[in-house]
Order: C-alpha cells, then structure tokens, then sequence
C-alpha cells in the first residue's frame, strides 16, 4: 500500500478506537450506587455492560476486517474475552488500557512511517537528481572523448596523406635535379665544342683574308662558305645558350614550388602531428574523467536502489497472501464463535461480578 492510503486507514483506525474508548468510558460513569436501589444499580449496569461489550468489540472487530488487520482482530479478541473474564477485577480499565495502548502504538507507527517517507522522499529525490547529473555528466565526457578521437584519427590520415605527399614531392625534385644536371652537362659539353668549332671557322676566315689581302680570287667561294658558316654556328650557339638559360630558369621555378610546397606540408605534419599528441592526452584524461563519473553513477544508483527496496512496498506473493488471509480469517472467525456462542454467559459472569461489588458495599453502609 502507498503511505497516503496507509495514514488513511491508520486515520481511520484511530477514530474508532477512540470512539469505542469514549463509549467504554461514558458506559461506566452514568451510573451511580448513591442514588439508585441496589437490583436497579445491578440490572443497569449488566445490561449497560453487555451493551457496551458488544458494540465495541464489534466495532474493533468490524474494522479489523474491513482492512484486514490481523493486529485489530487480536485487539477484539483480546477485549471479548476481557469482558467475560471473571478474575478481572475493572474489565472497562482493562480494555480501555488495550485500545489506549493500541492508539499509542498506531500513533508510534504513524511518526515512524512519516519520519520513513520523508526520509525515502528526500533520499529518493536527491538520487535521482544526482543519477540524472551523473548519467548527463557520463554522456557529455563520452561524447567528447569520441569527438577528440575523431578528429585525432582524422589528423592522423591527413598526416598519412602528407607524408605521401611529401615522399612524391622529393622522389619528383629529385628525378627535376638529375635531368637538369644531365641537360647540363650536355649544354656545356655541346657549347664547348660548338665554340671551338667556331673559333675554327674564324681562325681560318682570318687565314684566308690575310693571305689573300683582301682580293681572294678563287678563294672567295671557300670564305663566303666559311662566313655562312660562322653565321649559322653564332646563331646555333646564341640559341644553345637560350634554351639552357629557359631550362635554369624553369628548373628553378619548379624546385622553388616545390620546395615551398614541401615547407608548407612539413609545416602542416609539424603542426598535425603537435595537436595529435595533445588530443592523445586530452582523450586519456577524458576517459579517466568518464570512468570516474561512471562510477560515481553506479554508486548512486545502487545505493538508490538500495533505498528504493527500503521505502517502496513489494507486492506479496500469492503465498504469503493466501497464509496471511487465512491466519487473520481464523482469527476473525475465531472471535465471531467466542462473541455470537456466549454471549449469555458474558452477561452472567460480568452482571455477577457487578452484583457482587454492590452487595458488599450494601452490607458496609448498613454496618456503618
């Protein structure tokens, strides 16, 4: 049951018992011996107690039953036969000390279930608002630490790529620099023979018109050819020495591109490689802040499951129920037998008892 169905009963319980303390006590201070003869007195109150005998017992009784509570039908067991108990020499004291004690420990109960359920209230609460912080917490690091080692596994591919990147670029500056050291060699090589072959054909044009002395005659033919060829040679050269200054000049083009290629991806490597390491320990400092919360939330939640078996009711199993059933309906039972079998033999015994006190005190006044 929930505690605000269980303080409803208990309300409930509380109220009759009171009501049948206040019956029991207002059925014995009506009557009084002074004023009354003494069969009237006898008669009144053996009638007025049989009266109040069943009325309460069937009060106590009826609600022990309505909310199947094995302690009440005890209660009224225990007042029945109270009242038909010769040896007791005050039965309405004595009952009326039974419901007195019953009150107290049903208020008792009602304090301990109240201090109980604000307990669980307040534990269980607080619980659940640090589970859910926890819980919030273990996501947020989880979520981070997977976003750092994304974006670490993502450098590390660029810094994969980078280095090919950069192994392509030297293998090709380096094939750039074996061909321009090739094409170099053969450009001096070619220039160099190409000068002294010109410096032949002038040698010999010199030869040819100091001998002659400017009238060459038949060996103007020859120094004409010569001359051509001159031309050609100085033209041929001019265009050697052209192609080999556009050959440097694209070669340096090229290595600079490549080496500021190269700076630029090695800087890149530098740098990827610097913030991979950071990641590295950011996500190792993460995952140990993660397995901390972690922890920390399943602590929380244990112990809220502890108090969870402490304040929230387990619903009995159908065994215990049948056994629970069954003892408080043999007590029910029990006591309807003891009131609906004697209640002849109640009044006699309590009616008895009652004419008895009155006689005595009959005898000592008229003594007296």
């Amino acid at each position: 049951q929930s505690y605000e169905t269980e303080t409803k009963d208990r309300d409930e319980e509380l109220k009759v018992l009171a009501k049948a303390k206040r019956i029991i006590k207002e059925s014995v201070e009506g009557a009084s011996l002074a004023q009354v003869s003494f069969v009237q007195v006898a008669s009144k109150l053996a009638s007025r107690m049989d009266f109040t005998n069943l009325k309460v017992v069937r009060l106590v009784r009826d609600l022990g039953h309505q909310q199947k509570s094995s302690a009440l039908v005890q209660l009224a067991t225990k007042m029945a036969s109270t009242m038909r108990n010769a040896g007791v020499a005050d039965p309405f004291a004595k009952v009326r000390g039974l419901i007195t004690d019953m009150i107290t420990k049903l208020e008792d109960e009602a304090g301990r279930d109240a201090a109980k359920k604000a307990f669980c209230d307040k534990e269980l609460g607080e619980t659940k608002e640090q589970k859910d912080d926890k819980a919030d917490d273990v996501q947020t690091l989880h979520t981070k630490t997977e976003q750092a080692a994304s974006k670490a596994a993502s450098l590390k591919e660029e810094i994969t790529m980078l280095q090919s990147e950069l192994s392509k670029l030297a293998t090709s500056q380096a094939v750039l620099d074996r061909l321009r050291g090739k094409e170099k060699k053969i450009f001096e090589a070619t220039k160099a023979k190409t000068e002294k072959g010109l410096e032949g054909v002038r040698t010999a044009i010199k030869v040819l018109n100091d001998y002659y002395d400017g009238s060459a005659g038949a060996a103007s033919g020859i120094i004409s050819i010569l001359e051509d060829i001159e031309s050609k040679m100085t033209a041929y050269l001019a265009d050697l020495t052209s192609d080999e200054e556009t050959a440097v000049a694209e070669y340096v083009s090229m290595s600079k591109e490549n080496g500021v290629d190269m700076a630029t991806k090695e800087r890149d490597v530098d740098y990827d490689t610097k913030e991979t390491k950071m990641l590295g320990k950011s996500i190792a400092e993460l995952s140990s802040d993660e397995d901390s919360t972690q922890e920390e939330l399943e602590a929380v939640t244990a112990y809220r499951e502890k108090i969870k078996q402490q304040c929230i009711a387990k619903p009995e199993s159908f065994e215990e129920r049948k056994k629970r059933r069954e003892a408080e309906l043999a007590g029910l039972k029990e006591a309807l037998e003891i009131l609906d079998s004697e209640p002849s033999l109640i009044q006699r015994r309590v009616a008895h008892r009652k004419l008895r006190g009155v006689e005595q005190n009959a005898i000592v006044a008229a003594s007296a």
